[in-house]
């Protein structure tokens, strides 16, 4: 610990790290400064080549980068048809498919500004981003989505059209403002017979100073603000990522991360039209597994939740298995660990060593990797909220070489792993063209050419978050070790300082304990009134239900199952796993289990699944009175849904487990 805090005495001086790497990362040529232009310029380079494939009906169906032209220029030109203006914004909302890339290619060929937003977002959280942003059009994927829209429409009077592209359970509405896809299409084959020549003309007058997108931010702590990206913030911050990890048009990668998240805006959309790589779409959420097995692609970016949750299917595969496939894993897992410690510490692998990882590699985790899709992958990233290093130690043990890229809906890539410079406890090193500083406080600036131009309506916190000398104030709190490499801790607003003075990290043991199989979330509580940590835990209703049943206790629902003393015993395991790596002052002392999930749409997490701490420790008050209080147990109530669809209302006691 001493050497830690040392370290961060050294950080907090206003010292400036710079990529490890002298990478020049060059200046946008003016024929190629636009995402628009870089899409023509695909569309001359690769014609004919596979573009996007989507999955649909289980047969892949695949779009050539000609195709894409074809849908791209005529929607484009329908829009305009209908009185699009440059400048002028359009919300989106559905599943990534090839007509939402396609419709945000079309909208900035035409000189509009795009808004994405989560397929799960209520009409609330529709309503304030579409109202917020001064949208005129929407594009919605599907009926729900539709109706969504035409909530709005009734309230919104500027909602020109709602248009749609999967008309399942449409045809039978009567609505002037609802038009399709199809429709807007055709519309744009008449406007060009009438016009041959405006959409390249349209495209040569976007600059990189125009807006592409607002992508807003996840609002854990206020209502969600519009970053306003342009086109040259886009094409920086995928440059700053890629020329540390190179992507090339013969790669696959699969859209999967919901593109109202600015990391998938960056990586996925710039880098199909910037390096012509092959854009993939699973066919439901249910088959994303199976579809990325069959596509077995090169490049893949996941939040970290998603990651964490890969790594307890890939644990419980294993547990499901035969017993001599659990013994193989149980044998050469601890090889894999030290051979990629050897690695991550930059020296050679012992002979021995090495030829027992490769045995361990053909007999497990191969078969392992190919089960989950990446025999092939090359470059997998983890962004969001910060992946445990327990994770990301188990991934690279078992083959797949995860990196950390930290960065923000405000500038995308600050700092990324480096191929032969890796730091498990940290997020990396800054990107190339990147510059990072840390403050007297401890909090972390940032200053690319990636970094957004304001928020969009609100001078005030633009002028918070963003100084004269193009800093971005990023309100999380980290430090720098000896070597550069920059280590999270977390939001500044969410560090924690108890009665006797010490500090700690929530998100740090949070994600420590979601390293486990049979923890979904969890909430690490304490404050200045208090003298010891506690946790609120979400226990993994699925690989819990499988241990319990294995296990052979009986449990009838989440509630019943989650108060189980043997549930409790189990997690209680994980605990003390963490509190052995923590100081004795940020050790959870107490922990409950909830009886239920925590969910985006009772206000607990925002969209993006992160914490809404405020919220939920206003809601769950009463447990947390009970942990500080020395009393064993709380009661609540709790609605449970049977299998026959009826719902019920229970009263269940939350045990206080004490450590």
């Amino acid at each position: 610990m001493a050497a830690i805090e040392q370290e961060k005495t050294e950080a907090v001086r206003g010292r400036i790290y710079l990529s490890p790497e002298p990478i020049e990362i060059g200046e946008l040529d003016s024929s190629t400064d636009t995402l628009s232009k870089q899409f023509m310029l695909r569309v001359r380079e690769l014609g004919d080549r596979v573009a996007m494939r989507k999955k649909r009906f289980g047969i892949w169906q695949e779009y050539t980068w000609r195709e894409s032209y074809e849908h791209v220029k005529h929607f484009s030109l329908g829009l305009l048809s209908l009185g699009l203006q440059r400048g002028e914004k359009i919300t989106l909302i559905g599943e990534n498919d090839p007509e939402f890339y396609w419709a945000e290619l079309a909208i900035w060929s035409a000189g509009g500004v795009a808004t994405s937003m989560f397929t799960d977002a209520n009409i609330l959280e529709l309503g304030y981003v579409f109202d917020n942003s001064d949208s005129v059009y929407m594009v919605a994927h599907d009926q729900e989505q539709v109706d969504k829209a035409l909530q709005i429409k009734a309230v919104s009077p500027q909602l020109r059209k709602i248009i749609y592209w999967d008309d399942r359970g449409l045809w039978n509405y009567d609505e002037p403002a609802l038009i399709s896809f199809e429709d807007i299409e055709a519309l744009g084959r008449e406007y060009e017979r009438q016009h041959p020549d405006i959409f390249e003309t349209m495209i040569a007058a976007g600059s990189r100073e125009d807006l592409a997108i607002l992508s807003y931010t996840s609002g854990t702590t206020s209502l969600p603000k519009g970053a306003m990206i342009s086109h040259g913030n886009l094409l920086y911050g995928n440059k700053y990522a890629t020329v540390v990890a190179p992507v090339f048009a013969d790669d696959n990668y699969v859209s999967f991360s919901p593109l109202a998240w600015i990391t998938e805006q960056s990586l996925g959309v710039t880098g199909h039209v910037a390096h012509g790589v092959t854009v993939n779409f699973p066919e439901s959420q249910a088959t994303v597994q199976t579809d990325i097995r069959e596509i077995a692609p090169s490049t893949l970016l996941f939040p970290s939740r998603i990651w964490e949750n890969l790594a307890s299917t890939m644990q419980m595969r294993v547990n499901d298995s035969s017993w001599l496939n659990r013994k193989l894993y149980q044998l050469f897992l601890p090889i894999a660990y030290r051979a990629a410690d050897y690695e991550d510490d930059r020296k050679s692998i012992p002979l021995h060593l090495a030829a027992l990882n490769l045995l361990g590699e053909v007999a497990v985790f191969q078969p392992l990797r190919d089960k989950v899709g990446m025999t092939r992958m090359r470059h997998a990233f983890t962004s969001g909220a910060t992946l445990s290093p327990d994770q990301l130690r188990f991934f690279r043990a078992v083959g797949i070489d995860l990196k950390n890229l930290y960065g923000s809906t405000e500038c995308q890539c600050h700092t990324i792993h480096y191929d032969g410079n890796i730091k498990l406890t940290t997020v990396g090193t800054p990107a190339p063209g990147v510059e990072v500083q840390i403050r007297p406080d401890g909090e972390m600036w940032i200053r690319s050419r990636a970094v957004f131009t304001g928020y969009y309506g609100d001078e005030e916190k633009t002028h918070k978050a963003l100084d004269e000398n193009g800093w971005f104030h990023t309100g999380d709190a980290g430090y720098a070790d000896k070597d550069g490499h920059i280590i999270y801790l977390d939001r500044v607003s969410d560090m924690l300082t108890l009665a006797n003075g010490e500090s700690f990290s929530p998100q740090y043991i949070e994600s420590r304990l979601k390293f486990s199989p049979y923890i979904q979330d969890v909430m690490a509580v304490g404050g200045e009134e208090t003298h010891y940590v506690t946790a609120i835990v979400n226990i993994d209703f699925e690989n819990m239900a499988r241990w319990a049943e294995k296990s052979r206790i009986s449990f009838t629902t989440f509630v019943d199952l989650s108060q189980k003393p043997e549930t409790y015993a189990l997690i209680k395991k994980d605990v003390e796993r963490v509190n052995a790596l923590l100081p004795l002052p940020a050790r959870i002392c107490k922990f409950v289990i909830l009886h239920k999930a925590f969910d985006a749409d009772e206000a607990e997490l925002t969209r993006t699944r992160k914490l809404r701490r405020k919220a939920l420790g206003d809601k769950y008050s009463q447990m947390l009175d009970a942990m500080y209080n020395n009393q064993d147990q709380v009661i609540v109530k709790a609605e449970v849904k049977y299998r026959d669809g009826r719902t019920g209302i229970v009263e269940t006691a939350v045990r206080v487990c004490e450590m």
